[in-house]
């Protein structure tokens, strides 16, 4: 077994790959998005109780437009935090398969490609003056894979919020394995 980061490790055993992400190992960051949600969560439960007690028109429409505001990245929020507590990305390659999940508490789908079909290995550059890109890696959202393959016409991208050095790493690992 390959450790290349706390938070990522790598087999290659019996002509099987076996590739694990974990999204986080730090506690403190975790239970600060927990705050965030709980804060969140009780503002807009708040905001929803006075809805019934308000009787100007306008004070209505403004809390609905306020609350669909809210509920949107209420939804965010606690995808995010479900994600960091309780998932994981999973890649292996075993019997020519190539197979990907994304999983939370053991679950999730495996989507499955054949490895004669997947081409294009890449590894995504994030740049540091690109705003998206600084979003794409921060604690606090979901997202911001670091690499990607093609396999007909879908583009695959993994790799959640690694580190240049952790995605680096990932690429010449996967890359060798696939050479042979």
């Amino acid at each position: 077994m390959k450790v290349i980061s706390p938070r990522v490790s790598i087999v290659e055993k019996d002509n099987v790959f076996s590739l694990v992400i974990l999204p986080t190992t730090d506690k403190r960051k975790l239970f600060v998005l927990f705050l965030w949600l709980l804060a969140w969560t009780v503002c807009g439960l708040i905001v929803f109780g006075n809805y019934f007690n308000v009787t100007n028109r306008d004070a209505k429409i403004f809390i609905l437009v306020y609350l669909s505001f809210w509920l949107y990245y209420e939804f965010k929020i606690t995808r995010a935090f479900i994600w960091k507590k309780y998932g994981r990305e999973k890649l292996w390659i075993k019997k020519g398969k190539l197979q990907y999940q994304r999983e939370i508490s053991g679950k999730g789908k495996i989507k499955e490609f054949d490895l004669e079909l997947v081409t294009e290995l890449e590894l995504i550059e994030v740049s540091g003056t690109s705003f998206a890109d600084t979003i794409n890696q921060s604690f606090w959202i979901k997202g911001g894979e670091r690499l990607e393959f093609h396999c007909q016409s879908k583009v695959v991208r993994f790799g959640m919020q690694l580190s240049d050095d952790e995605a680096l790493d990932v690429y010449k690992a996967l890359k060798n394995f696939l050479k042979e």
